[in-house]
Formats: structure tokens, C-alpha cells, sequence
């Protein structure tokens, strides 16, 4: 995108990024929170309100305000107020029971003292008096002259002074609370409990990243299909297994990839299988197994979740088993074995490593990319090969590009 618009649009355009971000990780926060204290709950964003979450006997609905360091929430706030709106006009048009719904409204600004926001605190705060926050609401409608707030007063307004207080009992407004870095950290603190301080912020970054994908799958459906504590449960516990010791996370994004084979020609490993007449179907799955194989090694390494030496560990003993077999072709073909011979025993190799080998890199992690396109990068640095005169055809193609005169 060209970068055309001011300074004030590009402000704008951040901020409505960072409360978006805030949004689905404060409710992210609220299932891991509830994960493990039952099934009885589930939670959706943009359905009621910002947040929802369903719970036995009810139903809780957030209103979410991130808002710069040392803003405060006065009693003619348009944060305030376009809050009330929304919630005034769900009772005017009853779409909300106020006999079972609680309305919280969470921001990160300041609640002055003895403003309408901090009277109606949470009781434990010890400053809630709701009698008080609705005759400083009524005040601040009434000396107000503010356009922002015009629709928003319209929908007070509409309220029978019984209907108001009604509200008002169910309205919890939370000030200073934590801002979105603040809740990462909460999440962080969380998550360490599960996996240890080691993967606390890999594992993280994979919940929310699956958190993201089903919040952006439900707000396309046209039901709520709020995500479910059992869901949540499921997601969490099977993340949380592939960050066990005897496993590895295999990420949705690596698996998934489809790279064009026509930009690996060149590689070596594709040069082994053009060796022994593989199809060309079959070099594009080679292709892709190489490329997931090798994007996802990269990640475990940059997120240092491999131990000390575990890769070349691993290539080892994939070389040996690979020997093994290789030296054995040897023998069985012998000096006078034809092309067609050689070809056939290679592909017979070939398809031992791509689905009879069963070596993983941990027990748990079987994951077949792994092992397969481990296999081509091992194929690339001729580490190992298909061909009985592999070394020697290759080193005939390749060393004449780099040889000196």
C-alpha cells in the first residue's frame, strides 16, 4: 500500500490495529483463564459485544477501550458513553436480560476519583455507590453539549429512570487495565505453567495464532459459532502435547506450503531424482517435502527448541540406516550391473526412504515431512543419494560450472 495518507490517518489506522489486537487477546486471556475450571462456558467476539462470553446462569458481555498512557475516562467521555449506547439500546430492544447478563466495560485509562466509571467499580474497589455514577451520568448528559455523544444520549434517554438503574447494577467498569503488551505478559505467565519458561512465548505464539484463525472463521460465519471450552481444551491440551519432551510442534502454516517445483530445478536433490527417471508429480512432492522439512527445522532453531546437536544427530542416523541399504545395492549389483539395473535398485531406495523409513527425530513428533524432506536435504549436499554412481554423475554436472581453466 502506497504511504499517502497523514499522520493522523496513519495514527488512527495504528491504534485501530493495536484495539483489535487487544480485543482477541483479552478474550484469549479469558479461556485460558477458564481453561481447566469445567466445560460450561464459551466465548465469541463481535457477537453481543466486543467480548461474550456464555456461562452457566448467563452471559457476560465486554466493551474494550485501549487507550494511550495517562488518558482519563471523565464523565463526558465519548469511550463512556458510545458504551451506554450500545448497552441502552440492547435494553430498549431487548436483546439483553439484565436478570442474567453482566456488562463490564475494561479500560485502559484512568478513572478519576468520584467520576461516574469509579463509582460503579467492582463492590470489592470499596468506591461503588450506583446512585452516585447515575446522577453524575444524568449531570454530564445534561451539561453536554457534544455532538460525539448526541446518539448516545438519545439512547439514555430512552430508558425509564427505573430501566437505568437496572443497568447500572449490572455495569462493572475495570480502569488501568493492563494494555496489550500487559496482557501478553499475563498470558505468558499463564502458558509457562503448562509448557515451562523455555517454549512459554513459542507455545504463545501458536495459541494465539490459532486464536486469530478461528476468531477471523467465526466472525465470516453467519452464527455466532462461538469457539467452545471443549475446543478450547482440545486445541490447548494437543498444543501443549507437542511441546513435551518427546515431541515437536508441527506448524499449520508450514504444513500447508505448495511451493512451484519449477523454481527447485536446479537443486541437487531434484538433480538425483532426474538421475533415476522420477515423474515429475513425483519430484514436486519431493519438492514440497524438502521445502516443510527445511522451514521447519529453521523454526525449531530460531525458537531454540532443538537440543545441542539434535539435528545433526538426527541426519546421522538417517546416513547410517541409509548406508545400509545403499552398501547392500552395491553388493547385489555388482561391476556389470546395466542402466536400467542401477535405475531400478535406486528407486527401490528411493522408495524406502520416502515410506518404509520409521526413524523420527523424536519419538512423538511423525510428522512424515519430517523424515522425508530430511532425507532431500541431506540428498542436496550429497550427503546421500539414489544412484549407484550418484557422486560421480553429479560432480560431472555440477563441478564444470565452478571449474578453473
Amino acid at each position: 500500500m502506497a504511504d499517502g495518507g497523514d499522520g493522523a490517518d496513519r495514527f488512527e489506522a495504528s491504534a485501530s490495529a493495536v484495539g483489535y489486537v487487544y480485543q482477541l487477546r483479552r478474550a484469549l486471556y479469558s479461556c485460558v483463564e477458564r481453561h481447566g475450571r469445567g466445560f460450561d462456558w464459551c466465548i465469541a467476539i463481535e457477537a453481543g459485544d466486543d467480548v461474550e462470553e456464555i456461562v452457566e446462569g448467563g452471559r457476560i458481555l465486554y466493551q474494550l477501550k485501549h487507550r494511550a498512557e495517562g488518558v482519563r475516562m471523565t464523565d463526558s467521555s465519548t469511550d463512556l458513553w458510545k458504551t451506554l449506547r450500545i448497552w441502552a439500546d440492547a435494553v430498549t430492544n431487548k436483546r439483553v436480560d439484565l436478570e442474567e447478563t453482566d456488562l463490564f466495560l475494561l479500560t485502559t485509562a484512568d478513572l478519576p476519583v468520584d467520576s461516574a466509571g469509579s463509582l460503579l467499580q467492582p463492590a470489592e474497589s470499596g468506591a461503588r455507590d450506583e446512585d452516585r455514577a447515575l446522577a453524575a451520568l444524568v449531570a454530564a448528559r445534561q451539561a453536554s453539549k457534544s455532538k460525539d455523544n448526541k446518539k448516545a444520549y438519545e439512547a439514555f434517554d430512552k430508558l425509564s429512570g427505573g430501566e437505568k438503574r437496572r443497568m447500572l447494577t449490572r455495569v462493572q467498569v475495570i480502569g488501568n487495565a493492563p494494555d496489550v503488551d500487559a496482557v501478553e505478559g499475563l498470558l505468558l505467565r499463564r502458558v509457562v505453567l503448562a509448557v515451562g519458561h523455555q517454549y512459554a512465548r513459542p507455545f504463545l505464539q501458536r495459541l494465539e495464532g490459532w486464536f486469530y484463525q478461528r476468531t477471523i472463521r467465526q466472525l465470516r460465519t453467519d452464527e455466532m459459532d462461538a469457539i467452545t471450552a471443549e475446543e478450547f481444551d482440545q486445541q490447548f491440551t494437543d498444543l501443549r502435547n507437542q511441546f513435551r519432551p518427546e515431541n515437536l510442534p508441527i506448524d499449520e502454516d508450514i504444513a500447508v506450503l505448495e511451493p512451484d517445483p519449477s523454481d527447485y530445478a536446479d537443486m541437487t536433490f531434484v538433480r538425483q531424482l532426474d538421475l533415476i527417471d522420477v515423474s515429475s508429480r513425483r519430484v514436486a512432492i519431493a519438492v514440497r517435502d524438502y521445502i516443510r522439512a527445511f522451514t521447519q527445522r529453521s523454526r525449531w532453531s530460531d525458537e531454540n527448541l532443538l537440543r545441542p546437536g539434535e539435528i545433526s544427530q538426527y541426519e546421522r542416523r538417517l546416513i547410517e540406516e541409509w548406508q545400509d541399504l545403499f552398501a547392500e545395492m552395491e553388493d547385489d549389483l555388482g561391476s556389470e550391473a546395466t542402466e536400467a539395473e542401477k535405475v531400478a535398485a535406486a528407486k527401490e531406495i528411493y522408495r524406502w526412504a520416502m515410506r518404509e523409513v520409521r526413524r523420527r527425530i523424536r519419538i512423538d513428533c511423525d510428522e512424515p515431512f519430517v523424515a522425508k524432506g530430511s532425507f532431500h536435504i541431506l540428498a542436496d549436499d550429497l550427503s546421500v543419494g539414489w544412484h549407484l554412481d550418484f557422486l560421480a554423475r553429479l560432480m560431472a554436472i555440477l563441478e564444470p560450472a565452478g571449474a578453473s581453466t
